[in-house]
């Protein structure tokens, strides 16, 4: 099997073949001990590599995220999803622009891509910033002020700028059209059998993104806020008591 059969197969192996230097896309028609000669690497080394990228940890499915307190559902976001973030935006960023630029003429439809994550990844890097920095330390002096019964708490309900369900209606429908409109650029991520293993990695790693995004989405929408809004809502009603 090439480097390039094995990209195509499963495109999570394009980052261990970058980290080495290895071609996978149109030169990548080397069996994988003899690309390992070549770039002097060891391909015992490799193999263990490609296993681990194609076997990732992940949560067993009988986890309930609605029995998590707020601080721990913050923690998780923050750990997995916005570290996620932060990680892919650039990496896909540089190979879309890259890879436009290479093949723009022969797929024009790469540059409205290009276009579309672009916008997509300035208004998350916005979102995120404004989480980390106001709404998810207020989320949790919330949460703190809830448990602890105190009676000053309902004086920090509602310090943000924007009231929660607010952000759910105006930040996170915004990315969610822009992520719309990154998938009808991309034609929902599809291409056809032809296209060179750099295309399938991007597509395929666009379609990651737009997965990890969704579950970001839906645990902050449907678990996280709701959650902070009950409690802000108690909060508030002790006034009247």
């Amino acid at each position: 099997m090439t480097v390039s059969d094995i990209v195509r197969k499963d495109y999570r192996t394009a980052e261990v073949f970058n980290k080495y230097g290895i071609n996978f896309c149109c030169g990548g028609n080397l069996p994988l001990q003899q690309a390992c000669q070549l770039h002097n690497v060891n391909v015992d080394s490799v193999e263990k590599e490609l296993e681990n990228v194609t076997n990732p940890i992940s949560l067993p499915p009988t986890v309930k995220f609605e029995d998590w307190s707020i601080e721990f559902l913050v923690d998780y976001i923050l750990n997995v999803h916005h570290a996620y973030i932060k990680q892919t935006m650039p990496e896909l960023s540089a190979g879309l622009k890259a890879f436009a630029s290479s093949h723009g003429d022969k797929y024009p439809y790469l540059h409205e891509v290009e276009e579309a994550f672009i916008d997509l990844a300035a208004e998350l890097s916005e979102h995120i910033d404004h989480e980390e920095d106001s709404i998810f330390p207020y989320l949790k002096l919330v949460s703190t002020t809830f448990k602890r019964k105190e009676i000053y708490g309902s004086l920090f309900v509602r310090t943000l700028s924007k009231p929660l369900s607010l952000i759910i209606e105006t930040e996170h429908k915004r990315i969610f059209s822009l992520l719309l409109q990154l998938r009808k650029s991309a034609n929902n991520y599809t291409y056809n059998d032809d296209v060179c293993p750099n295309h399938q990695v991007l597509y395929n790693k666009l379609k990651e993104f737009d997965a990890d995004l969704l579950q970001h989405k839906r645990l902050e929408d449907n678990v996280l806020f709701p959650k902070a809004i009950g409690m802000e809502k108690e909060l508030l009603s002790d006034i009247d008591k």
